[in-house]
């Protein structure tokens, strides 16, 4: 790997590293909010799901303009939109009374500029490389920079909120800006082939696509999906549980919820490294990392200790960090240039479809039996892991007969 794509590797690991923390961080402040603003544990929980409701309309038509006009000019204005969003919410926090509907439209900029930001990263890693294997690695670098924001945001959300509730959301700006100049200095957009396609033509060669290899993009679109809505579906409930069970605050809350978080970050990195261009063993590792998720899952039904639940959220942390690296790859190795970035993008609002559901769900069904969100993560996680059985089929290829420009789609999972 030459020197200029390693910089180019850490400018855009900066990228997915803010947005985790731009979201996750204020997971375990969620409580304290709930009682600044005076509003209900619903409400508490939309500052978290329409920062994603954004992300998931906004994401598709960003992927597409990437392809057309260059991953570099989208990601950098939409980093820009990230911090004025969350200038907005920490002023409103600080300054104004009644400062809940002016921090959802701060989240709702911020979802905006998180769709022009944190997906088009993949496309634009699988746009440096050439080898399947460099791709692999890249992209398991960006997965585990993440799950390290993942790992990182509890404690640094709950260390700002010490001084006061509002400080996560002034961190915001500061680190947007951080990773502007990054990516500025750093990356340099490769050059584009041929002339990007008219839309007409593109959503045409699109629609192909998708006829074609429809069966396991679909099923990797919905995996990406459920694997968050599982993992923050978790957080969240844990978030509450820690501090109403085990009456633990502030830091000492946020490290309590870190350790299932560094888990799935040291899981993604080794995936990462090891999976290569073996599409049969991401297909394996997938498979077998929701089905851990579904046993821990089923586990947390036969037990009210809140410790012995963390052991097995952590068995999850370490089921979902195996398959998001290979799930990444897989989308990623098997779409051609002109369309990685909107193709890409459809993962992308699946996760963040995860990330937006998550939340409110654990809130409306911790509220009743907490056997309910444990069986439906269950079922979740069970879903998922028949789904990447079924569907996702590494051997299989396809000839393709359209002309050569009209023919730069996508390659099989076996490619």
């Amino acid at each position: 790997m030459k020197p200029e794509q390693r910089g180019a590797l850490i400018a855009l690991s900066s990228i997915p590293l803010i947005m985790t923390l731009g979201n996750s961080m204020l997971i375990p402040v969620l409580p304290e909010i709930r009682r600044q603003l005076q509003i209900s544990a619903f409400q508490t929980s939309l500052i978290i799901t329409v920062f994603s409701v954004m992300a998931i309309v906004l994401i598709p038509p960003a992927g597409y303009l990437s392809d057309r006009y260059g991953r570099k000019t989208i990601i950098v204005p939409s980093l820009i939109l990230v911090g004025i969003g969350g200038g907005i919410c920490a002023t409103a926090a600080i300054f104004l009374d009644h400062a809940y509907p002016y921090m959802i439209v701060g989240r709702i900029l911020q979802g905006m500029g998180a769709a022009g930001a944190a997906p088009i990263v993949m496309p634009l890693v699988g746009d440096m490389f050439k080898k399947e294997e460099q791709v692999s690695a890249g992209l398991g670098l960006i997965e585990t920079s993440n799950t390290f924001g993942k790992v990182l945001s509890p404690v640094l959300g709950s260390f700002l909120a010490s001084f006061a509730w509002f400080y996560p959301f002034l961190g915001i700006p500061i680190l947007s800006a951080i990773s502007v100049l990054l990516v500025l200095f750093l990356v340099k957009s490769p050059r584009r082939g041929d002339p990007p396609l008219p839309l007409g033509e593109f959503l045409h060669t699109l629609k192909k696509v998708f006829r074609r290899e429809g069966r396991w993009l679909y099923a990797v679109f919905i995996i990406g999906g459920t694997g968050m809505f599982v993992l923050f579906a978790f957080l969240v409930y844990l978030s509450d549980a820690l501090e109403k069970d085990l009456h633990l605050k502030g830091v000492a809350k946020g490290a309590v919820l870190a350790i299932p978080l560094a888990i799935l970050c040291s899981a993604s990195y080794i995936t990462g490294k090891i999976i290569g261009e073996n599409k049969k063993r991401m297909k394996l590792l997938i498979t077998s990392g929701f089905f851990l998720c579904a046993a821990a899952a089923t586990a947390c039904v036969f037990t009210q200790s809140i410790v012995v639940q963390m052991i097995f959220l952590s068995a999850a942390g370490l089921g979902i960090g195996v398959a998001l690296p290979c799930l990444d790859a897989l989308i990623t190795e098997g779409i051609e240039k002109e369309k990685r970035g909107t193709v890409t993008s459809f993962y992308s609002s699946m996760r963040f479809t995860g990330v937006a559901i998550g939340p409110p769900v654990a809130s409306l069904l911790a509220t009743g039996s907490l056997n309910d969100l444990f069986w439906t993560l269950t079922a979740t996680s069970l879903i998922s892991a028949i789904l990447a059985w079924a569907l996702i089929r590494p051997g299989e290829k396809k000839k393709s007969v359209e002309p050569a420009r009209m023919r730069k789609l996508i390659r099989p999972p076996s490619h």
